[in-house]
């Protein structure tokens, strides 16, 4: 329970940042101006850049709930731990490099590079495209090795949470198909700059829950939990 509450800790300062950041927590009682108008200087909060947000909201729940169940279920008795891929780990840093590059070509269509924008894209899709082949071989070692998805709960939760994951990827790389055919349809990069940055933000928001699921299956997240009890006591 304790991993749960950590994680919903976590996705809260995330999203309470992004929130500052974007003014949705303005009070707009206090706002100096024109009624129903902006202050100056202040752009209106895209509506997708806010539905991106609820929809945050509601995977980081979800996600939270499969941390809090393989919390609870790794304490019986027939929990058998399995062997972790050696894949996992590079498959980490594609993930990252993924992230990274995007907020590359996010900084690109800011300062309207559209070549550096496309550049951004395609190696963002290539690097988790190699990060979702990676996950299958990793899956395919561990079948090769016996251990298969009814052969124990260890094996079960290991498959389920990163199968979900796995899927928000490819939902993720759907969107960024779209927005790589939006931008070889135009010259001018403030035509994607939200798209490319809702892709960025997406790929952040994976990169961090992905980083939370290998620490809660290398088993890093109880020891981190035990450590911060023991000196909480």
């Amino acid at each position: 329970m304790t991993s749960v509450l950590v994680f919903f800790a976590a996705v809260g300062a995330v999203v309470a940042w992004w929130m500052s950041r974007q003014r949705l927590m303005s009070k707009p009682w206090l706002e100096q101006g024109v009624i129903g108008e902006p202050p100056a200087g202040t752009p209106s909060i895209p509506v997708a850049k806010i539905g991106l947000g609820v929809l945050l909201a509601a995977l980081g729940s979800l996600f939270a709930l499969f941390i809090s169940a393989y919390s609870m279920r790794m304490q019986m008795t027939d929990w058998s731990s399995l062997p972790m891929p050696a894949l996992l780990w590079p498959n980490t840093g594609l993930l990252l490099l993924s992230s990274i590059v995007l907020q590359g070509a996010k900084r690109a269509a800011d300062r309207q590079d559209i070549d550096g924008v496309k550049v951004g894209l395609l190696t963002a899709g290539g690097s988790a495209l190699a990060f979702l082949v990676g996950q299958a071989l990793a899956w395919w070692q561990l079948a090769d090795s016996g251990y298969f998805l009814a052969g124990n709960p260890a094996n079960s939760f290991f498959y389920l949470i990163t199968g979900l994951h796995g899927l928000h990827v490819m939902g993720g790389l759907a969107a960024l198909a779209r927005t790589v055919r939006k931008t070889w349809r135009t010259d001018d990069a403030r035509n994607v700059r939200l798209s490319v940055e809702l892709c960025a933000i997406y790929w952040h928001f994976l990169l961090f829950v992905w980083l939370v699921l290998f620490a809660l299956v290398m088993g890093w997240a109880g020891d981190a939990i035990a450590f911060c009890r023991q000196l909480l006591t």
